[in-house]
């Protein structure tokens, strides 16, 4: 089951903050009133004990998490070899402007996503059609063009901006008629004992370094072991709408990402990766990726 913790937390600091307004509006006066005139100590029930010293924490974390930096972790290989499997990454949340928390709707907007930026956003579903038009399922066949989406952040690098002509075939990206150069860099490098390493050992797996406008970025190719759809496609056009964004992982072989699903649309945004702050390599602590900004 998929959790919206942001939904949590905003309903808990809520709840809290209500509990504790309420007894201070309505009740308050009346408990120290009884116990002044008992010679007591004012005393507080339990809940309004617990709603007044957890309100103040889980308003400065909703603050911090909703307008500052949220932790996220990175659960697959479809960023390898630039995120790996264990990095915990912060993503900056004002990037690209101030949203409600848990609505994700826009109040304040500071900013637009650039190309080769690396974001952190909901996942929107499968383009799917119903009726003649286009809705977002989570079934990627389609079968049922109504299933619920699940609602999970997905990480990704922004590859096309709105009006953007985008083509790619095999490893060939262009953009707006450009073909985007990659230098090879060599075989992956990787651990065997992990899953997604082995699989890329096992597939071959070289490692490029692409040239995306003024972001230099590593990806990895490995068409041994499956064939991406081509863009344009059934799903994806060539001219990126209005509102939306072309993502790509930067395991291009093996990645979920636009070419299979469509664009992602500015609403789904939650933030802007920057800095692994710490990573598990399966046998302990990669200290070697800790601090390391994201290209």
């Amino acid at each position: 089951m998929d959790f919206d913790f942001s939904a949590i937390l905003l309903g808990l600091t809520v709840l809290f903050g209500v509990v504790w307004a309420l007894d201070r509006l309505f009740f308050y006066k009346a408990r120290k009133a009884k116990a002044v005139a008992a010679g007591q100590e004012v005393g507080e029930p339990v809940a309004v004990d617990w709603a007044r010293s957890l309100f103040p924490v889980m308003l400065a974390v909703l603050l911090l998490r909703s307008f500052v930096a949220e932790p996220f972790r990175i659960p697959s290989g479809s960023m390898m070899p630039t995120l790996d499997v264990g990095d915990f990454i912060l993503v900056n949340k004002f990037a690209y402007g101030l949203r409600v928390p848990a609505f994700n709707n826009k109040i304040i907007s500071l900013g637009e996503p650039k190309r080769g930026d690396v974001v952190v956003f909901r996942f929107p579903g499968y383009i799917c059609t119903d009726g003649g038009k286009q809705v977002r399922s989570g079934d990627q066949s389609c079968a049922d063009p109504h299933a619920p989406v699940p609602n999970q952040n997905w990480i990704k690098r922004i590859i096309g901006l709105p009006g953007d002509h985008v083509e790619m075939h095999g490893d060939q990206l262009l953009i707006n008629g450009e073909p985007v150069n990659a230098d090879e860099v060599g075989p992956y490098v990787g651990n065997p004992k992990r899953d997604e390493s082995r699989l890329m050992l096992d597939m071959g797996a070289t490692v490029w370094n692409e040239h995306l406008g003024t972001v230099n970025h590593l990806t990895a190719r490995m068409p041994a072991y499956t064939t991406p759809p081509p863009i344009p496609n059934q799903r994806v056009p060539s001219e990126v709408p209005a509102g939306c964004y072309l993502v790509m992982g930067d395991n291009r072989y093996n990645s979920t990402d636009s070419r299979w699903w469509g664009c992602m649309p500015e609403e789904n945004l939650a933030g802007k990766a920057f800095l692994i702050w710490m990573s598990l390599n399966g046998s302990g602590i990669a200290y070697d990726r800790i601090g390391r900004v994201i290209h």
